[in-house]
């Protein structure tokens, strides 16, 4: 068991999580550990990959996937802190970080939106999105992402702590309808998965395109799924009918749900993209374990991996 004021000292004055003083205590300071570890590296081997690959970068769809990739190797690089320590960010919030860390995940959320109306666009009218869609244009509106959610923050912060609080309200209500939007958005790109592409003669391009939906398809049913039950206990908190109090971020299950998105979205791209995981090989895992790089390479021939890059 370590003291309290041992624990006091190791973080600066911050105390950890927890205090270890049942089994308990030592599993949630473990788990959050290789969380965070696994995060970073899962996460961080995508934003790696993307960047040192040129044929991946030319592609809006792997832009949008450098971009949730950031936030969410920066997410795990926060549970260092906001699951290792006492720390409450919510109102009122307890050794928190103004909700820098925890705004993360928002970044994300609009990043998906627009990652489904550039899917949607790229496949039911292409003309239009051959056209308007350019490369700066969606590099533009990734970072619009981070600029948004960067202003909102620095609002709340800001603003005296009751017009903070109706600033967040507001906020999750607006949350919802992102949500709501998604849900029909995801609901569309199926329809189209199976109608309109469905249409189109083989070619690498159509095989792109189902790979793009199903991947945009699988993030989006995944960050409902660990998200909706965060949104739910929110809810019925503001409404005062009850909702569930947790002791600190590290024991928020809610929280630890939202926040394993930063693990499950990186590992659905390197599921359901060939050309990331040969390239992850080729740039990440090939340099670790170059018994990993041969065995690809002798599975993929040098002109099938650029054809499969197109």
């Amino acid at each position: 068991m370590v003291p309290a004021n041992i624990t006091d000292s190791i973080s600066g004055g911050v105390p950890l999580s927890v205090d270890f003083k049942s089994p308990q205590d030592y599993v949630i300071f473990i788990f959050q550990v290789v969380f965070a570890t696994v995060t970073v590296l899962i996460a961080g081997s995508v934003v790696i990959t993307i960047l040192a690959t040129s044929a991946l970068r030319l592609q809006n769809r792997f832009i949008f996937m450098l971009n949730t990739s950031i936030c969410d190797t920066l997410v795990g690089v926060s549970v260092y802190y906001l699951g290792l320590f006492d720390v409450q960010e919510i109102y009122p919030s307890r050794n928190g970080t103004y909700n820098i860390l925890p705004s993360l995940l928002g970044v994300n959320i609009v990043t998906f939106l627009f990652a489904q109306f550039d899917r949607y666009f790229a496949v039911c009218h292409p003309f239009i999105y051959g056209r308007f869609a350019t490369r700066e244009f969606v590099i533009g509106i990734n970072i619009y992402c981070w600029v948004y959610n960067s202003a909102h923050l620095m609002a709340r912060n800001l603003l005296p702590s009751s017009k903070a609080l109706q600033m967040y309200v507001i906020s999750i209500v607006l949350m919802q309808l992102i949500v709501v939007t998604n849900v029909a958005m995801t609901i569309k790109l199926y329809v189209v998965a199976r109608v309109q592409v469905a249409r189109e003669p083989p070619s690498a391009e159509k095989e792109s395109k189902k790979e793009s939906l199903r991947i945009i398809i699988f993030v989006v049913i995944t960050f409902l799924v660990l998200w909706c039950p965060a949104f739910v206990n929110i809810i019925i908190k503001f409404i005062g009918i009850g909702g569930l109090t947790f002791r600190n971020e590290a024991t928020n299950l809610f929280a630890i749900m939202a926040r394993f998105n930063a693990v499950c979205t990186p590992s659905v791209y390197i599921w359901g993209s060939p050309a990331l995981r040969e390239a992850m090989v080729k740039t990440v895992w090939g340099r670790v374990c170059p018994r990993c790089k041969r065995r690809v390479g002798s599975i993929h021939g040098k002109g099938d991996t650029k054809n499969t890059w197109k």
